[in-house]
């Protein structure tokens, strides 16, 4: 049984030549996914073009994810190196500071605006979290704190307000530049990062789409007032990803797992995707094995009926790249042994909008009641088998379409395997014994194994699926 749940890995140095991407394709990459917050137009160019390559080399379809770096919310830096802040001590945050002045009092900082957003009791986490700051005053364009847990600090570190409330908008000067590098390259899915709202994550769409980019959304939910605004964003974007390293500053660890648990469960509800990112297994960057804690992490992910899990850089700076996606590999395939990630009730009793979601949803419905070898979607757009994908099920759904484009997009879903397939005649029953034969040609399924078939009775209509049908292969 192919693994279900899906993989995306961060392109770097430790993977930038064809022989690792191949590598990478190989030990079972489903996205690559190109940080924007690293490098220049022509580096991002590069990499997608040796992914595309060594995706057609290994004879897969492999999707493209583009990540906007977003709002830059950080410090300056120091004169003369790290400093050493202690407990209890004064230190001032000060957006007129020139970007190196730094020094143990006070450092300057790259969002001007940051003294407009805070006020006297606020908690300023820098560094992940590993330093916070309680405001004691605002001055001008100067914010007086004290320290109340100190640690090393060094340039550029990133600034977070406990609670969430900074007002730096979702799309910089150079997201929006970088949104017109991601047209050109053709990516599959755009990542926004720091959204707010639903409009954060249409105004990227406009963007795109003025570009000539048909990509699919993906909106970063790692601001407090995201969640506020859940439902929104997932049903603005085609998915979400939880990423959970700003995200738990400002809402804080305890608040993390039921808040991942929860998004997770409204995309799938709502027919989107998603992704569960950030030390998936963080570990592996320097050692060759995960520790226990990160076995458990990603297995209650997929257990909890992500789409994907994501490797940062483990994959993008890491010592052992291939030999992480490896392990992330046999975790997932453990983790869908377990009854509970093939049983659902999701939308038992609901009524649908659509004839083509009706179909996906009769097709899950009997596929998890009779003995089916795999299920069949004859697609154009992808989204039947994308409303098929949100059934937790252990049958294989096999997307034959003639897109590539569709290929790419569906690697993101869970339990969902592109396949390349051209109707070349109009004759129902050659049309489904020639899929037939194609699946068993890939040893798929075997001669005499029931499968269900879905299809429309227009090639070249997306979203006209109104039919299912069960064969014998």
């Amino acid at each position: 049984m192919p693994r279900r749940t899906k993989i995306v890995a961060t392109l770097g140095p430790a993977v930038a030549s064809l022989e690792k991407l191949r590598e990478l394709v190989a030990a079972g990459v489903d996205v690559m996914r190109i940080n924007f917050s690293h490098g220049k137009a022509a580096d991002h160019g590069r990499l997608a073009a040796l992914a595309r390559e060594a995706a057609k080399a290994e004879n897969r379809d492999v999707a493209l994810l583009a990540d906007l770096q977003g709002p830059k919310i950080r410090i300056d830096g120091f004169r003369d190196g790290p400093v050493e802040l202690e407990d209890g001590q004064a230190f001032v945050l000060d957006a007129e500071l020139d970007p190196r002045g730094g020094d143990q009092t006070r450092v300057g900082l790259t969002y001007k605006d940051l003294p407009r957003d805070v006020q006297p009791g606020d908690v300023l986490l820098l560094d992940d979290g590993l330093i916070a700051l309680g405001v004691e005053r605002v001055e001008g364009a100067r914010i007086h704190t004290r320290v109340e847990m100190g640690g090393r600090l060094s340039d550029n570190k990133g600034i977070n307000r406990q609670g969430g409330g900074l007002s730096a908008p979702a799309l910089t000067d150079k997201d929006r530049e970088d949104i017109r590098t991601a047209a050109e390259l053709d990516v599959d899915y755009l990542a926004i990062s720091f959204p707010r709202s639903a409009d954060d994550v249409e105004q990227a769409k406009q963007l795109l789409r003025a570009a000539g980019g048909q990509a699919g959304m993906i909106a970063k939910i790692e601001r407090a007032e995201a969640i506020e605004a859940i439902d929104e964003i997932i049903l603005a974007s085609d998915g979400v990803m939880v990423a959970r390293g700003d995200l738990a500053v400002e809402i804080g660890d305890a608040e993390l797992p039921a808040v991942q648990k929860m998004i997770i469960h409204r995309a799938r509800e709502l027919n989107r995707v998603v992704i569960v990112a950030t030390q998936m297994m963080e570990s592996m960057i320097t050692q060759p094995r995960p520790t226990r804690a990160e076995v458990l992490d990603v297995a209650n992910a997929v257990m909890d009926g992500a789409d994907a899990v994501m490797l940062s850089a483990e994959t993008a700076t890491g010592k052992y790249p291939i030999r992480v996606v490896e392990a992330m590999n046999r975790v997932c395939v453990g983790a869908e042994k377990q009854p509970r990630t093939q049983r659902s009730r999701h939308r038992l009793d609901s009524r649908f909008q659509r004839i083509d979601e009706a179909i996906a949803m009769a097709t899950m419905y009997t596929a998890n009641h009779l003995d089916v070898r795999a299920i069949v979607a004859l697609t154009e757009s992808g989204s039947t088998p994308l409303w098929m994908s949100r059934i937790r099920s252990g049958i294989p759904i096999y997307a034959l379409t003639r897109h590539e484009s569709t290929r790419r997009r569906v690697t993101l879903y869970r339990g969902v395997y592109p396949v390349p397939y051209d109707i070349l005649h109009h004759e129902p029953r050659r049309i489904l014994e020639d899929a037939a034969d194609l699946l068993i040609g890939m040893d798929a399924v075997e001669k005499g194994e029931l499968l269900i078939f879905t299809k429309g009775d227009f090639e070249g209509v997306a979203g006209g699926t109104n039919a299912m049908k069960i064969i014998t292969a």
